[in-house]
């Protein structure tokens, strides 16, 4: 895609069928705007100017995130589990499963002699979506009456540039699978920010005022997960 030099900035400038304005921050400082078909050019100039810090403040948070490691899937490499390092050992075994001891700190993988890294990597991940999908009954049990909105469904999803998302008509949340690896809190914060959307589209100052009054601590949690990057090479946009 071609970029656009608006008020300075090399942008990506696209435009389709939409209401307002919107401005998201990619990794290695790539910015892109969506704005309406017949929005003027100076419009959307205007709208990148008064945004700059911004954009600016979320270009240092990306260069200073701390990039996921390659993972092999082999014994001695460290997983992470709610916030947790774990050792991972790797046992041959005819019925794969996964094993977490919590008092040793180690993640257990039972798997055919003969699997792949990717046949690894499948098992672990399908055994962190069983444990999303255990928790998450809880947590909404948790924080919908806190939060005075309830989803009518949610899933999981294994995203790229999400940790979360709401489809607002249909009340419906997705979870980013790998929150399993982050804090327990991190988690929350994803779960009340996006049924917080049930009350509000936008992130505006009513949105997070509403974050200030359901989760005080909600920026801790925040900047956590703007820590580290989801997976290589493709770390979340800012929001």
């Amino acid at each position: 895609m071609a970029l656009t030099q608006l008020a300075g900035i090399e942008v990506d400038l696209v435009r389709k069928r939409m209401r307002s304005l919107r401005l998201t921050v990619y990794a290695a400082g790539r910015v892109r705007v969506s704005a309406p078909l017949h929005t003027p050019l100076a419009a959307v100039e205007e709208f990148v100017r008064t945004r700059r810090a911004w954009i600016e403040k979320h270009q240092q948070q990306f260069a200073a995130r701390t990039p996921a490691p390659q993972l092999q899937f082999e014994a001695g490499e460290t997983h992470f589990y709610q916030g947790q390092a774990y050792t991972l050992a790797v046992h041959p075994a005819d019925r794969p499963r996964v094993e977490l001891h919590p008092e040793t700190r180690e993640l257990h993988l039972y798997v055919p002699a003969e699997a792949t890294p990717e046949q690894r990597a499948a098992l672990l991940t399908a055994w962190y979506r069983q444990q999303l999908r255990a928790l998450m009954p809880q947590l909404l049990a948790k924080w919908e009456p806190v939060v005075g909105r309830q989803a009518a469904s949610w899933g999981i999803r294994q995203m790229r540039t999400r940790w979360g998302t709401c489809n607002i008509g249909a009340r419906r949340i997705w979870l980013n699978l790998e929150l399993m690896k982050r804090p327990l809190l991190c988690l929350e914060y994803v779960v009340v920010h996006e049924l917080n959307h049930l009350h509000e589209r936008l992130h505006n100052a009513r949105f997070w005022g509403l974050m200030d009054q359901f989760m005080p601590d909600w920026r801790d949690y925040k900047a956590e997960l703007n820590r580290i990057h989801l997976t290589p090479g493709a770390p979340p946009d800012a929001d």
